[in-house]
């Protein structure tokens, strides 16, 4: 039986003609930082749908753009069928770096078929789901590392955005550089609504080693902050069982399975749709996540394209209200734009498809 929220997707009649993908690229002044993401276009029908690859691995990128358009996506299918014919395909040319990277591949096919199909039909997916788009609430997410002399970090990123936009609030990805003089600094602004303690990553530029003394000074000194992904081992869990109810989960969470398998039935968890992969599974979870009474927030993955409204476009039919990690793209670089737009994101669906800002 399909979930009824996907139900009402599922049947969207689909023309493929053919696609093309779009190359984006960023790279931070002083090339410490490139990001690479890639824009598919799904073409039919005179209309021209889109999704995102958020894949981290440069060299997965690059080589999609030289033979992804080889794939053969043409025919007449429902979102549901062109769903199961991506079953079949290797859109993969080589071997993923990271297996997670299949799940980001498929999200971005799949959301360009739903853009093409709400286009091809003539309405919008808030249309289509009868869901009123609200204000989307956003955190901006940082990380305060050493500087380039082996310095511990300061506040003076975070001050210089709150300074630039008062009233903001963050996510914050605590490192093991963090000094009490820093975390006394941050936790007095009460600007912080959640902390990415990275758990669940090794192998990564964003490791973080587990540090039992460090958790527990940040849930002392954030008692009203979320505490995402800890690590939970012998060390950690005593500290951790006091607080579960602040606890959520991300880098583990790809299907409603998932949720269900946390160490503590969760309040709160990040709902990435790049994760979930398929339309069928993030819409499972949607309904799942209302059915059990538990809250659900974006996250972002240093979208360069059309990706990034997508998410915020979710985030205003699912999860407004809550630290959705989907701020606008301009508070990741520097200098800080003084006129981004400030939180809550005012609604902006295109009145057509699945997209975001016209």
């Amino acid at each position: 039986m399909k979930d009824p929220l996907y139900e009402r997707i599922a049947g969207l009649p689909l023309e493929v003609e053919g696609h093309r993908l779009e190359g984006l690229s960023f790279e931070r002044p002083g090339g410490d930082f490139e990001r690479l993401t890639t824009v598919i276009r799904l073409a039919g029908a005179g209309e021209e749908g889109v999704g995102e690859d958020v894949s981290y691995g440069t060299d997965d990128q690059l080589a999609f753009r030289e033979s992804g358009e080889a794939l053969d996506l043409s025919g007449e299918f429902t979102i549901e069928s062109f769903s199961q014919l991506l079953d079949g395909l290797e859109l993969f040319p080589v071997e993923p770096s990271w297996d997670v990277y299949l799940s980001y591949r498929r999200w971005a096919f799949e959301s360009a078929a739903l853009d093409l199909a709400l286009r091809q039909a003539g309405e919008s997916l808030h249309g289509v789901l009868g869901i009123e788009p609200r204000p989307v609430t956003f955190v901006v997410s940082m990380r305060l590392e050493p500087d380039e002399d082996g310095a511990p970090p300061t506040i003076e990123p975070f001050a210089e955005r709150l300074a630039a936009h008062p009233g903001l609030r963050f996510k914050l990805d605590p490192t093991n550089d963090w000094t009490d003089e820093l975390i006394a600094e941050l936790a007095s602004t009460g600007a912080v609504d959640s902390l990415d303690l990275k758990g669940y990553y090794s192998g990564t530029p964003v490791d973080v080693e587990t540090d039992p003394d460090l958790y527990s000074r940040l849930i002392e000194a954030f008692p009203d902050a979320w505490l995402e992904d800890p690590d939970v081992d012998e060390e950690t869990r005593p500290i951790l069982d006091p607080v579960a109810d602040r606890i959520t989960w991300d880098a583990p969470i790809h299907s409603v399975a998932d949720i269900e398998a946390t160490p503590w039935k969760p309040r709160m968890v990040n709902i990435k749709p790049s994760r979930f992969g398929t339309l069928e599974e993030l819409f499972a979870a949607y309904h799942y996540c209302e059915r059990e009474e538990i809250g659900a927030y974006g996250g972002g993955q240093w979208e360069l394209g059309p990706g990034r409204g997508q998410i915020q476009y979710l985030a205003s039919l699912f999860h407004p209200d809550t630290p959705n990690d989907t701020a606008p793209s301009g508070y990741n670089t520097d200098p800080l734009d003084p006129d981004l737009p400030s939180s809550p994101l005012a609604p902006a669906p295109a009145p057509l498809g699945f997209r975001w800002g016209g």
